[in-house]
C-alpha cells in the first residue's frame, strides 16, 4: 500500500530506554486499517492473559487510522488502547484534536509503549525520529502547566502533546489522556496506564504533509461538499453536544439522581442554550474540521472562576455532574468540568461515582464521618465539587471512589444496587429504560457501556431519519419504536455498532453526516484501492470480534453482558412511566446479537467459521476452551 499510511509504527520500551521502528505491510492495513482494530490485534497477540493493567507489561497503544490527517472534516482523531485498569478487559477510547494528524505527518501510524521508566519522562517525536526526555519538572502539574513546560522545553509553541494530569499519576482508575487540553481519550482509565509507566506526555511536531493520497481531487470534492452543506451540521456548531439536554429531558432520557428519578425539572438551567447565552466565549475544532463543535467557556463570578484554557463541557459532562447529581447550578458544573480537564479525569465516571456516593449518603450507608464533613446529598453542587477534589487528590472517601463505582460498592455494604456500571465501567448519560437497543449494546460491548459504538434508538423511529437511511445500503431496515427489542432493532444494532467500530479503525468522527457510500469513496480516494461499505463494515466487525476474544481470554463470560437491575424496573411517573426492558426480552435480544455476530448463542463465543470469514483465523488459538 503506497497511499494513506506511513507503513511504520514506533515501538518504545521505557524499561530499557529503547526506541525502534517497525514496518507494516500493505496487507496488514487492508485487514486492520488502524485505530481500534490495529490496537486490539497487537494486544491480543502480545499481552499475557491475567496481567495487572498497571504493571510494566501492559501495552499502551496510540493508533492513527488511514483517514487521520486527511484534509476533510472529521478526521482529526486517533485511538488509544490498553488493557483497562477499570474493567480489566479491553480498553479503547478515541480522541480528537490535532495530535493524531501531527503524529501521522511526523512519519508514524502508531506508537506502542511497554515497560516503566525509572523516573518521569516524556516522549518527543519529530519527523520520523524519537527520543525519551526528562519530565521531572512536569510531574504533579496540571495538563495546562505540562503543555506549557513541554513547549518551553522544546522551544516551540506549536508543539502538540497527548498527556496526563495528576489523576493519571495517582493511578485513578478512570484517569484519561488529553490531546491539546480540550480533547480526551476519556474512558477505561488509559491515563492511569500511562501514569503507571511514568510517562507524562508524548510531544509531536512535524514539518511534513503526511502520506500521499491516491486521488486528492476526490478528497477535496468531499471536503467541499461538507463545507457547502452546513444545514447538516450547523446545529452542532451552534450548541455542540449540550444542545441535546432539553430534548433528552423532554423524552425522559436525561439521567437524574443516579438514574433513580424520571425527570429533572431544572434542565433549562443547565442546557446548551443556557451555556451559549451566558458563558460561551468561543468554539474550537479539530484538525481540518469546519464544524467547530467544541465549547470554550469562561467564568469569573463571586462563586467560581473557570479558565477558558480547558475548553467547555460536553453533554456527557453536564449530565454526569448536573442532572445525575441533582445539581442545577451551572457554575458548579463548569467548575467540575475544569477540574476534570485540568487533571485529566473522565468526567462521566467521576460524575457517576459521586452520584453513587450521594445515593449511599441519602440512604444512610455512608455518613458525614465518611465524607470528612461533606453533606453529600443530591443537589449539593458545592459538596459535589469537594468530593471531586477529594477524588483527584485521593483523600478520604475520594481515595475509594477513585477506584471506580464497582470497586467502591464492594467496600460499602448494601450499596451494590446503587452502582451503575457494566463490566466495571460507569454508565454514560443515556437512559437504558428508554434506549433499550442501546442498553443491549452497553451489555455486549467489550469496552463496557460504550455510547459511541452503539445505536441511539430515537434515531430509528422514522423511515426518513438520516440514521436509518444510512444503513439501507446494507439491508432494507424498517423503523422501530424507541423502546422495543424486536428482531429488527437487534439488526439495526448489529449494523450501526459495527459501522461505528469501523469509524474507530479509520479513524473518523462519529458526528459527521457522511453516508457509508461517501466514506467508502473517501477510503478509495485516500488508499488507492476500490472499497465498498460492506468491506468497511467487516473491518468494524473484525475489531469487535477480536475485542470479544480478548475479554473472553481475560475471564469475561456471557453473564457479564448485562445491565444493572435498576433498569429492569420502570418508573411510575414521567415520560417513561411503565417503560423498561423485560429480562426475557433483553436476554433474547442479546442472543440475537450473538447470532448476527457469528458467536455462539449460549456463551457469545466467536465461532471458528466466523473468524475465517473475517480473515482472522489466527485468533482461534485465543478462544476459551471452557463449557459455557
Amino acid at each position: 500500500m503506497d497511499y494513506g499510511v506511513n507503513g511504520k509504527i514506533l515501538r518504545v520500551d521505557l524499561s530499557a530506554g529503547r526506541l525502534w521502528g517497525e514496518n507494516l505491510s500493505g496487507s496488514f492495513y487492508r485487514t486492520y486499517y488502524g485505530g481500534k482494530c490495529l490496537a486490539v490485534s497487537i494486544l491480543l497477540k502480545e499481552l499475557k492473559p491475567g496481567l495487572d493493567p498497571l504493571s510494566p507489561d501492559n501495552l499502551l497503544i496510540f493508533a492513527c487510522g488511514p483517514l487521520t490527517g486527511v484534509p476533510v472534516s472529521g478526521q482529526g482523531r486517533n485511538g488509544v488502547a490498553a488493557k483497562s485498569p477499570l474493567t480489566l478487559g479491553f480498553g479503547s477510547s478515541e480522541v480528537g484534536g490535532f495530535w493524531g494528524a501531527e503524529l501521522k505527518r511526523a512519519g508514524f501510524d502508531a506508537v506502542v509503549i511497554k515497560g516503566r521508566a525509572e523516573k518521569p519522562v516524556y516522549l518527543w517525536i519529530r519527523d520520523g525520529k524519537a527520543e525519551i526526555r526528562d519530565a521531572g519538572a512536569m510531574w504533579g502539574k496540571t495538563t495546562g502547566e505540562t503543555l506549557h513546560l513541554i513547549q518551553e522545553d522544546l522551544g516551540d509553541p506549536r508543539i502538540r502533546a497527548a498527556l496526563i494530569g495528576p489523576a493519571g499519576e495517582r493511578l485513578i482508575r478512570y484517569a484519561n489522556i488529553t490531546n491539546d487540553l480540550i480533547h480526551f481519550a476519556g474512558r477505561g482509565g488509559l491515563g492511569a496506564v500511562m501514569g503507571s509507566k511514568n510517562l507524562k506526555a508524548i510531544a509531536v511536531r512535524s514539518s511534513g504533509h503526511g502520506p500521499e493520497m491516491a486521488d486528492p481531487k476526490a478528497v477535496k470534492s468531499l471536503a467541499r461538499w461538507m463545507a457547502e452543506n452546513d444545514e447538516l451540521w450547523k446545529g452542532m456548531r451552534e450548541l455542540g453536544t449540550p444542545g441535546s439536554i432539553l430534548g433528552n429531558a423532554y423524552l425522559g432520557n436525561l439521567p437524574t439522581k443516579n438514574f433513580s428519578e424520571p425527570t429533572f425539572p431544572e434542565a433549562s438551567a443547565i442546557s446548551g442554550e443556557q451555556l451559549r447565552d451566558t458563558v460561551l466565549v468561543d468554539r474550537d475544532t479539530c484538525f481540518g474540521c469546519v464544524v467547530r463543535c467544541k465549547r470554550v467557556v469562561e467564568l469569573r463570578s463571586a462563586k467560581q472562576n473557570v479558565d477558558r484554557l480547558y475548553g467547555g463541557p460536553e453533554y456527557e459532562n453536564i449530565g454526569a455532574f448536573g442532572s445525575n447529581c441533582g445539581v442545577s447550578d451551572l457554575e458548579a458544573i463548569l467548575k467540575a468540568n475544569e477540574i476534570c480537564n485540568s487533571n485529566a479525569l473522565d468526567a462521566i465516571s467521576a460524575g457517576v461515582v459521586i452520584s453513587f456516593a450521594m445515593e449511599c449518603f441519602e440512604n444512610g450507608l455512608i455518613s458525614r464521618g465518611d465524607t470528612d464533613g461533606v453533606e453529600l446529598r443530591f443537589g449539593n453542587g458545592q459538596g459535589m465539587l469537594e468530593m471531586l477534589q477529594a477524588i483527584v487528590e485521593r483523600k478520604g472517601l475520594g481515595n475509594l471512589l477513585g477506584e471506580g463505582v464497582a470497586r467502591a460498592a464492594k467496600s460499602i455494604p448494601g450499596s451494590e444496587r446503587f452502582a451503575m456500571h457494566v463490566k466495571g465501567e460507569e454508565l454514560p448519560m443515556h437512559e437504558p429504560r428508554f434506549k433499550q437497543g442501546q442498553a443491549v449494546g452497553f451489555a455486549v460491548s467489550s469496552n463496557g457501556p460504550d455510547h459511541m459504538a452503539n445505536l441511539h434508538d430515537e434515531g430509528y423511529t422514522d423511515p426518513q431519519s438520516p440514521s436509518l437511511l444510512q444503513l439501507q445500503v446494507f439491508e432494507d431496515l424498517k423503523p422501530t419504536h424507541v423502546a422495543d427489542l424486536t428482531e429488527q432493532k437487534v439488526r439495526i444494532l448489529y449494523y450501526r455498532s459495527n459501522w461505528q467500530h469501523f469509524l474507530d479503525c479509520a479513524v473518523l468522527c462519529h458526528f459527521m453526516p457522511y453516508s457509508p457510500d461517501q466514506v467508502a469513496s473517501l477510503v478509495s480516494a485516500v488508499l488507492g484501492f476500490r472499497s465498498d461499505p460492506w468491506e468497511l463494515l467487516r473491518v468494524g466487525e473484525r475489531a469487535a470480534t477480536l475485542a470479544r476474544i480478548f475479554n473472553l481470554r481475560e475471564g469475561f463470560r456471557a453473564q457479564d453482558d448485562t445491565i444493572p437491575d435498576r433498569f429492569f424496573i420502570p418508573f411510575t411517573s414521567g415520560p417513561l412511566a411503565g417503560v423498561a426492558p423485560s429480562r426475557d426480552g433483553f436476554e433474547a435480544a442479546k442472543r440475537g446479537y450473538y447470532q448476527l455476530m457469528g458467536w455462539t448463542s449460549d456463551g457469545g463465543v466467536p465461532t471458528e467459521s466466523r473468524l475465517r470469514e473475517l480473515e482472522v483465523e489466527w485468533a482461534t488459538e485465543y478462544l476459551p476452551r471452557v463449557k459455557e
